[in-house]
């Protein structure tokens, strides 16, 4: 008999796939599992609360406003590490210049933290302070995250015990439909297939051609 895994990922795609409906199922047919809500879409969830913020400010400012505002998105999408002096000087110019999205994203950058803990009950005391602070902001994207968080806090702590993801292959899968789309459709799948293997593969076309 094929035994089950004692730990699983499961994937969170655009808040779909982390209602209790599909939990439930894993928890009722592999009960001797741990459930792992991946890195990956929890910071993407809070990504896009974030970048609502942002759209919430756009919308209200004036014409003026706006020219601070353009070319944030991507920049607030950055992990702290990829960040150069520059990034960081113009982000922390938006506590006077819009302190609603400046508090995002110092929000945003103390989750980080979360992922290094190696502690369950030190994480959970922190992620319960985070999500505290996070509520008194009253920016409502946030809030809904926070809710997303508490709805599903035993699983996403499970991450500090085992620290599973889906990255890789997601990132393989944004790939393929981004070459999908390139295409505007194959042929057949066969051509679908090859292409694949010649965008994600390793094979070194010069060194064949050569």
């Amino acid at each position: 008999m094929k035994m089950l895994p004692k730990e699983i990922s499961i994937l969170d795609k655009s808040g779909c796939d982390m209602n209790q409906t599909y939990i439930k199922a894993i928890e009722q047919h592999c009960p001797n599992a741990k459930l792992v809500l991946d890195r990956f879409h929890i910071v993407k969830a809070l990504n896009e609360s974030i970048d609502e913020v942002r759209k919430q400010q756009w919308r209200e400012a004036s014409t003026d406003q706006r020219k601070a505002l353009k070319g944030l998105r991507w920049l607030l999408f950055k992990h702290s590490s990829r960040r150069t002096p520059e990034d960081s000087e113009l982000l922390h110019s938006l506590q006077k210049g819009n302190r609603r999205i400046h508090r995002a994203w110092v929000l945003k950058d103390e989750l980080e933290t979360f992922w290094q803990f190696q502690s369950v009950p030190a994480a959970q005391s922190f992620l319960k302070r985070w999500t505290t602070t996070a509520l008194k902001t009253r920016l409502q994207s946030l809030r809904k995250f926070v809710t997303t968080l508490r709805n599903h806090m035993t699983h996403i702590l499970t991450f500090i015990e085992k620290p599973l993801t889906n990255a890789v292959p997601e990132g393989l899968n944004r790939i393929i439909k981004l070459t999908k789309n390139r295409a505007s459709g194959f042929r057949n799948l066969h051509c679908f297939t090859d292409m694949i293997f010649l965008v994600v593969g390793d094979v070194d076309i010069p060194a064949k051609i050569s």
